[in-house]
């Protein structure tokens, strides 16, 4: 089945980008990843549905940007934000099953989707830190950003992992999917969950949709093809390497399902969205940059066209 997503240049993830916005024009937020951003200049207004929130200087906006909403720059003035955007997708090696789907329901729920913080609150005064403070963006930088992500739920994604009942097949299965992450299950065989979990085949079939909303098979394919669009996106491995390092023993079968998903081959998939794109984005950013500076109005149009 095709994705009916727009697939965006692979960007540097965890990185503090800036983006001026001229006076009364909108900015959209990536679309499919949550964004924090901070208000560092001038006067705008989130806009969704019927509804409008003010955000003055120093206000932080965490936000689910899949069509939720818009930041207009008031008439008066120029607005300068600075934002960065977690892909829960591209953290699938450090993240459980159930954390990722525990952002996957919080996406759809409007009082996580979207949360504004004042400017003199603890999220605020953290992250003016971070794009102010003198980092090169190493990876203690974006473990940071990181965190101050989590923290932002705090307890509610602490409290993803359910007590252990021994005697039940569906709290094995929902405390191994808890713990266990999702690069472990994509290299895990249906027989061998199976033992894992001490549960009959046929009861671990209906009991994972329960749980997971699709079959092993699915979630499987789902975990392999979003390793395969990270290492096309931000490697130069052959797309055969790509296959196997993704768990497909056959190109041609790794090929026939990535296309099915996505409506595109491996191949024109990183011609749009792969490395060399990313490395030119790079140069032309200026290597030594933290904050990587974008001019446009709208960054992430709903019409790449």
């Amino acid at each position: 089945m095709r994705m009916n997503t727009v697939d965006n240049l692979y960007e540097p993830h965890l990185t503090i980008r800036e983006f001026p916005v001229a006076p009364g024009k909108e900015w959209l937020p990536k679309p499919s990843d949550w964004s924090l951003i901070q208000v560092q200049e001038g006067i705008g207004y989130w806009l969704q549905a019927q509804s409008s929130i003010d955000l003055k200087p120093g206000t932080v906006l965490l936000v689910y940007g899949d069509g939720q909403g818009r930041i207009r720059a008031s008439q008066l003035n120029n607005l300068l934000l600075y934002s960065f955007s977690v892909t829960p997708a591209r953290l699938t090696g450090l993240m459980t099953l159930s954390e990722l789907d525990f952002l996957k329901q919080a996406a759809s729920q409007s009082d996580l989707a979207v949360q504004v913080f004042s400017a003199s609150s603890p999220v605020a005064l953290k992250m003016n830190e971070l794009h102010t403070g003198n980092t090169a963006g190493g990876l203690s930088f974006r473990l940071t950003l990181l965190q101050l992500f989590v923290e932002i739920f705090g307890k509610k994604l602490e409290q993803t992992a359910p007590p252990q009942k021994e005697g039940d097949a569906r709290e094995r299965l929902r405390s191994f999917l808890t713990t266990v992450s999702p690069d472990v299950l994509s290299e895990m065989s249906f027989d061998e969950l199976a033992r894992i979990t001490r549960c009959t085949p046929r009861h671990l079939s209906r009991i994972f949709c329960d749980l997971t909303g699709m079959s092993f098979c699915d979630k499987r394919a789902e975990i392999r093809l979003g390793r395969a669009r990270e290492l096309l996106a931000t490697s130069q491995s052959k797309v055969v390497e790509v296959a196997f390092e993704s768990g497909y023993k056959s190109l041609s079968l790794f090929n026939q399902m990535f296309t099915r998903r996505f409506g595109i081959s491996p191949g024109k998939w990183r011609q749009k969205n792969g490395f060399n794109r990313v490395g030119e984005n790079r140069r032309n950013s200026g290597p030594n940059l933290r904050i990587v500076r974008n001019n446009a109005i709208l960054p992430y149009p709903s019409n790449p066209n």
